[in-house]
C-alpha cells in the first residue's frame, strides 16, 4: 500500500468517511522521502522504543515500525483508528492509543510500553499549533528518552535550535537549551503534504542531556524570569522583567548593574547565564 500517492490515500480516507480537521491541525505527508529520512536518524534498532505523538494515516508510524522494535503511537482524533487498522495491519510491533499527550502521564506509559527496551526515543510529525507545548511536556517531565526527532513548522523550528542570545531567540529557546542539544536535520517543502500548507517546515534533533550542565538555585524562578523577559519583545528585558514579575525597576537596575548588564538590552540578547545569574538574584 503506498501511502504516498495521492490518490490511495484519497481512496482510503473517502472509504472510512474521514475529513480534515483543521482544528487538529492535519496536514498528512505524501513526499517519499520525508520519513524514511526522520526513521533513520534515529538510529534504532531491535532493542529500541519509540514513541510516536500522532500517526495521522501512518506514514511515518510505517517507518518507524520498520526500524524499532517497538512503536507505541498516541492519537487524539478516534476517527483516524478505522484507518490505522487498514494502514498498518502488516506490523505486529505496534500499540496505537487513544489519548492526548498533554493529558496523558507519559512517565507511566513508556515504563509500562517499553520495559524490555535499552533505549526509547520521541518521533513525530507535529501539528503546528501544539509544537511548543509537546516539546516542552516533553522536556519539562524529565522522561526516560534519549532524544526527540520532530517536524514542525520552519520558524518555530529555528527558534527551537537557535542559540540563546541571537536575534532568533525566544523563551521557548532558553527552555530547549536548559534540556536539550538541538540541531536542524533538513528542511521539508510545504508540498511534501496534504493538504498543503502555507509554510515551509524542518525537522529537528533534540538530544536530551543525561546530566544537568547549569547550576540553578531555583528552575522555576529561572523560567518565570525567562518567560517575563519575552513577554513583551519589544522592551527592554529590564522593563519586561519589572513590569510582568512585579519587580521594582530600581531593585531590578541593581541586579543588572551588580552583572555588568547594559540596562537597555532585550531580551534576545541575554545569554542563558544572563538569565541564571539574574534568576540567582531575585
Amino acid at each position: 500500500m503506498n501511502l504516498y500517492d495521492y490518490n490511495t490515500v484519497k481512496r482510503i480516507l473517502s472509504k472510512h468517511g474521514f475529513t480534515f480537521s483543521k482544528a487538529l491541525g492535519q496536514n498528512f505527508l505524501i513526499n517519499p522521502d520525508v520519513c524514511p529520512q526522520m526513521a533513520d536518524s534515529l538510529c534504532a534498532d531491535g532493542d529500541t522504543g519509540v514513541l510516536e505523538v500522532g500517526p495521522g494515516i501512518g506514514v511515518l508510524t510505517k517507518e518507524l515500525c520498520s526500524v524499532a522494535g517497538k512503536v507505541v503511537s498516541v492519537e487524539l482524533d478516534k476517527r483516524l483508528f478505522p484507518v490505522l487498522d487498514e494502514t498498518l495491519a502488516e506490523f505486529d510491533n505496534l500499540e496505537i492509543i487513544n489519548a492526548d499527550v498533554m493529558k496523558i502521564d507519559l512517565k507511566q506509559l513508556i515504563e509500562e510500553k517499553f520495559s524490555g527496551c535499552t533505549s526509547v526515543k520521541v518521533c513525530a510529525n507535529l501539528p503546528y499549533y501544539i509544537t511548543s507545548p509537546v516539546i516542552m511536556t516533553l522536556l519539562e517531565s524529565r522522561l526516560p528518552i534519549d532524544e526527540i526527532v520532530v517536524m514542525v513548522q520552519k520558524e518555530a523550528g529555528e527558534r527551537l535550535c537557535a542559540e540563546v542570545g541571537s536575534r532568533l531567540a525566544g523563551a521557548v529557546t532558553v527552555a530547549v537549551n536548559y534540556y536539550a542539544d538541538s540541531e536542524i536535520l533538513f528542511d521539508v517543502n510545504r508540498d511534501s503534504f496534504m493538504p498543503s500548507p502555507k509554510v515551509d517546515s524542518v525537522v529537528i534533533r533534540l538530544k536530551i542531556r543525561k546530566e544537568q550542565i547549569f547550576s540553578v538555585k531555583d528552575e522555576k524562578k529561572l523560567f518565570t524570569v525567562v518567560k517575563c523577559a519575552f513577554s513583551q519583545r519589544r522592551k527592554t528585558a529590564l522593563n519586561s522583567i519589572s513590569n510582568t514579575m512585579g519587580i521594582s525597576k530600581d531593585r531590578l537596575t541593581a541586579v543588572f548593574d551588580e552583572l555588568g548588564l547594559d540596562l537597555t538590552l532585550r531580551a534576545e540578547k541575554l545569554t542563558m547565564n544572563d538569565f541564571i545569574c539574574i534568576a540567582d538574584r531575585l
